[in-house]
C-alpha cells in the first residue's frame, strides 16, 4: 500500500510540476505556408503554459525555410512562420515585449541533406529561450 501511495504522490507531482524547458521546440509549415496547423498551435500552446509559469523566461521564434525557392521570398516566409508563431502565444496571454523574432529563411538549415523529408523539417519556426532582462 506504501508503494502505490508513494508511486501515485511522484505521477501527481510530475504532472503538476508544469511544462518542461521548452527550447529547441520546433513548429512545422507545410510547404509554402505559414498557415498554424491543429498541431502546430497545440505545440505553441504548451509553449504558452511554460512561459505563464516562467515569467522570468522570453523567447525568439527563428523562423526557417526549405532550400527551394529565392533568399528574399524565403527570408519573407520565414518571417511570416515566426510572426505567425508569436500572434499564438500573444493570443494565449503572452506579453508580446517577451517575444523576438527572426527569419533565417533559407540561409541556416538545421537539417543538412536535400529531398523532401529533410525540407519538411526545414519549414519550421523554433523557439530559443532567453533570460528575461
Amino acid at each position: 500500500m506504501k508503494k502505490i501511495l508513494l508511486c501515485m504522490a511522484i505521477l501527481t507531482m510530475t504532472a503538476c510540476s508544469g511544462v518542461g524547458n521548452i527550447n529547441d521546440d520546433k513548429v512545422f509549415f507545410a510547404f509554402d505556408s505559414a498557415v498554424i496547423s491543429d498541431d502546430a498551435r497545440a505545440e505553441l500552446e504548451k509553449q504558452s503554459l511554460y512561459m505563464k509559469q516562467n515569467p522570468d523566461k522570453n523567447v525568439v521564434l527563428e523562423g526557417h525555410c526549405d532550400e527551394r525557392g529565392s533568399t528574399e521570398y524565403n527570408l519573407a516566409l520565414g518571417a511570416l512562420r515566426a510572426g505567425n508563431a508569436a500572434h499564438v502565444l500573444i493570443a494565449d496571454g503572452i506579453e508580446p515585449e517577451r517575444i523576438k523574432t527572426i527569419s533565417y529563411g533559407k540561409e541556416r538549415p538545421q537539417y543538412p541533406g536535400t529531398g523532401e523529408e529533410v525540407w519538411a523539417l526545414n519549414r519550421n519556426s523554433t523557439t530559443k529561450v532567453v533570460d528575461a532582462e
